[in-house]
């Protein structure tokens, strides 16, 4: 089963100070037909003007990451956390048991844009947590969050694991998962071509993916995939638990 989220179909809102597309339901916007994908709960495609921002609000039982395309935030929070995080940097923060925490544009000049996604945790009520990296490209697809926080990414507390996916004009990749696991893919910038096969299956189904499209798949695939455009394709590759579980 593949689920296609054009960009254009996202919901979306704008406060003035915030303009937010939404790839699953959020806040005012209900769609009964896009709630997540496995335990992928949230990707918010985010900018906000300068000087502004989230005030003190709280979380609870959620795996949070901001992943920051366009200058920086500034973050602070109820464990003692006050940093900005540049454009590139990825943060984890484990909300647990209970955190307040506010975000804010941290230029008086420009727009800050970031992807703040969130995932279900598989233990609650654990004890609230931060970590913030940069972390260096190791190749096409290089992991930014995993369970345990090999090769220099984040760890989170869930069976998932982000990668960043970067193909230079007409470079090729495969993404995999397994039958026992899902794949969400989210097309930060670029234009991708995929081509998804499954072992029962002969042939295979051409897709094109734009800016913010996505794409997730719920049975074991390889996922071919192309830089089609004439700039370099940035996405995120999720990998979930499968949507059974």
């Amino acid at each position: 089963m593949e689920y296609i989220r054009p960009a254009s179909e996202r919901g979306t809102a704008n406060f003035g100070w915030l303009d937010s597309k939404h790839s699953f339901s959020f806040g005012n916007y209900y769609d009964a037909n896009h709630m997540g994908f496995s335990a992928l709960r949230v990707i918010n495609d985010d900018a906000i003007q300068p000087s502004t921002g989230f005030g003190t609000h709280p979380h609870r039982d959620m795996e949070i990451i901001s992943y920051v395309l366009e200058g920086g935030l500034a973050h602070k929070d109820s464990m003692g956390n006050e940093y900005t995080i540049p454009a590139g940097d990825v943060q984890r923060m484990s909300a647990g048991s209970g955190i307040t925490h506010s975000e804010y544009n941290a230029s008086n000049e420009t727009t800050a844009k970031f992807l703040q996604i969130w995932i279900l945790p598989k233990l609650t009520g654990i004890e609230p947590s931060y970590e913030q990296k940069t972390v260096a490209q190791q190749g096409p697809l290089t992991p930014l969050v995993t369970p345990n926080g090999s090769s220099n990414s984040l760890s989170i507390n869930q069976d998932a694991s982000i990668h960043r996916l970067l193909l230079a004009p007409g470079e090729s990749a495969e993404l995999e998962h397994s039958d026992q696991r899902s794949g969400y893919l989210h097309v930060v910038s670029g234009e991708l071509a995929l081509k998804t096969d499954t072992p029962a299956a002969s042939g295979a189904a051409a897709i094109t993916l734009s800016k913010a499209d996505g794409l997730g798949s719920a049975v074991g695939r390889t996922i071919s995939v192309t830089n089609t455009g004439s700039e370099q394709v940035e996405a995120l590759w999720f990998d979930l638990p499968s949507l059974s579980e």
